[in-house]
């Protein structure tokens, strides 16, 4: 679904960006990006999602490569950034329809789709309210439906769960599942180890631009520890980032 092969990005003038990034993501993983504040992980989200060009590297959504076949791409993924930003002089049912206007969604798939996610996130009543009304939590929610709107392959996530109510995060991990039950993958970062560690079937830890761990779940957290104490280990201490890249190389030797 997704195919990352040594990605490489450096911002001009600056230390930040990402080195020699490669993961693999395929259809069914539920798979989370974590790792310190400035550590790479918009960064490695923005060149996925093909609005950041990088320096090195391959990207290949649903095998179309990004850099060869961007629109193609673009189709079949769905990006929600941290902080998004709003037509705020639009309601939000014409947000929603101008977003499944670019993608060519049809009237009755968009109705259906649209109704079920705005009753499940309990934003339906505000739909015909202008967006520049609503409060964070609300523009969140609007963002999310927009992105499932054209049923993407893969959702490219970046903080989703923040400014969401305890009801509405516990529904978007409902949709995340059944998203990837049914052969769509996620990639999503999140400062919520505990969340991540619960929900997701594959993890990738990131520490100053380099990922230093990355695979199953059960493979990185072992047995009597949790995903908090490994990070915690992994950014701390340079002879566990050694400890987590022989799990990964292990697993790639299987």
């Amino acid at each position: 679904m997704l195919k990352i092969e040594h990605l490489t990005k450096h911002y001009k003038g600056s230390s930040k960006g990402v080195t020699d990034i490669s993961l693999h993501i395929m259809p069914g993983d539920l798979y989370a990006f974590i790792g310190h504040n400035g550590a790479g992980k918009t960064t490695t989200l923005k060149c996925i999602a093909g609005i950041q060009d990088f320096d090195a590297g391959e990207i290949f959504v649903d095998g179309k490569d990004i850099k060869k076949d961007l629109i193609g791409c673009k189709q079949s993924l769905a990006y929600i950034p941290d902080n998004p930003d709003l037509y705020e002089y639009l309601t939000g049912i014409q947000y929603l329809n101008f977003i499944a206007d670019i993608f060519g969604v049809a009237a009755a798939a968009r109705e259906e789709r649209i109704r079920q996610y705005a009753d499940e996130l309990e934003i339906t009543a505000s739909l015909g309210d202008l967006i520049s009304t609503y409060s964070h939590g609300m523009k969140q929610k609007l963002v999310l439906i927009s992105a499932l709107v054209h049923k993407p392959k893969l959702l490219i996530l970046d903080e989703p769960f923040v400014g969401l109510d305890p009801k509405a995060s516990i529904i978007l991990k409902d949709i995340m599942r059944e998203i990837c039950a049914g052969g769509g993958a996620i990639f999503f970062s999140t400062h919520v180890l505990e969340v991540a560690e619960k929900l997701c079937n594959k993890v990738a830890i990131i520490k100053d631009g380099s990922l230093v761990a990355s695979g199953n779940m059960d493979e990185i957290v072992e047995k009597g520890q949790s995903l908090e104490s490994i990070f915690m280990e992994v950014v701390n201490d340079s002879g566990s980032i050694a400890k987590t890249d022989m799990v990964e190389n292990k697993k790639h030797s299987s």
